[in-house]
């Protein structure tokens, strides 16, 4: 008997691992299906009607909490800011994977945590030692082989890519500051404001689709809720510091899906560029573990 608090501690470990694995894997799947549907649609078709789909998860987190408490905000100035760089991240993914390969976008994305740890410095005025500095530095580095920046080579849809990751960066840095608001007023308000950037880009470029198209643009918001609500429930179950390096999955994961659907395979300058960022981004998470300074919001949640 003295054995079960252990074998709870265990099994929670256990479970939180595994909901932090189905949660990656149900997240590029749905980047998968958007790659799938803005061939065929307009980004801010998709992206409207995915907002609404997203209802579906967070009607039931609305009616529990009281539709009330939505409203009742503070530090307005920076939940704003907050829903325009979730806007742009979204927005941005997709518009990159018009053109792009999914492991490829997938791959800038990967930086999202090295921009963190930059930013959080700047803004959160978290000491980063020179350790991880050199880290963010070389991962910087791995960013710049995948963009190979040349007036030959650059292309407008990388650009998508990179600053869409840098607003997924700063989306994490800004919950880190508004931690004191409800996890379903947060998710509720960036859904909003990404569904009316949808709207208004949608006007003028809306394309004639059947309801097998509408369903799985909707599903599209019910699958990234489902894997959202994953994650949060597996950063409850165990250490950030343990699931944070099994976000990686996602880019194993856009490479397998973009093969197998789209044909695509990662050349050798995305593969380095990737392995580059990866390596550099465990090692933060490795530094940021044994310095004891990893919180919850660390962990890189959906890129969409």
């Amino acid at each position: 008997m003295f054995r079960l608090p252990g074998l709870l501690t265990r099994n929670m470990l256990v479970a939180g691992i595994l909901l932090m694995l189905a949660g990656d894997f149900m997240f590029a799947l749905n980047d998968a299906m958007g790659k799938w549907l803005v061939a065929s649609f307009s980004v801010g078709q998709v992206v409207f009607i995915r907002s609404i789909g997203a209802f579906v998860i967070l009607g039931p987190m609305i009616a529990r909490q009281g539709p009330v408490k939505l409203f009742r905000l503070d530090r307005i100035g920076l939940q704003v800011a907050r829903v325009v760089a979730t806007a742009l991240d979204t927005i941005l993914f997709y518009a990159a994977v018009v053109h792009l390969p999914l492991a490829d976008v997938m791959s800038f994305y990967m930086a999202g945590p090295i921009y963190v740890a930059a930013l959080s410095h700047m803004f959160l005025g978290e000491k980063v030692g020179w350790r991880r500095w050199l880290a963010i530095v070389i991962g910087f580095c791995g960013v710049l082989v995948m963009l190979k920046p040349s007036s030959a080579a650059l292309s407008v849809e990388s650009l998508y890519a990179l600053v869409g990751s840098v607003s997924f960066a700063v989306a994490i840095v800004l919950s880190r500051l508004l931690r004191g608001t409800s996890d379903t007023a947060l998710v509720t308000w960036q859904t909003v404001g990404v569904g009316l950037c949808g709207a208004v880009m949608a006007i003028g470029d809306w394309h004639a689709a059947s309801a097998v198209d509408y369903g799985a643009m909707l599903l599209l918001g019910i699958v990234s809720g489902a894997a959202h609500l994953m994650i949060t429930r597996a950063l409850k179950m165990a250490p950030a510091s343990t699931l944070a390096p099994l976000h990686y999955t996602l880019l194993l994961w856009a490479v397998v899906f973009g093969v197998i659907f789209f044909g695509d395979v990662p050349g050798p300058r995305i593969l380095i560029g990737a392995g580059i960022v990866v390596l550099a981004g465990l090692f933060i998470f490795h530094r940021q573990n044994v310095k004891d300074t990893v919180p919850p919001e660390t962990v890189p949640k959906g890129v969409n």
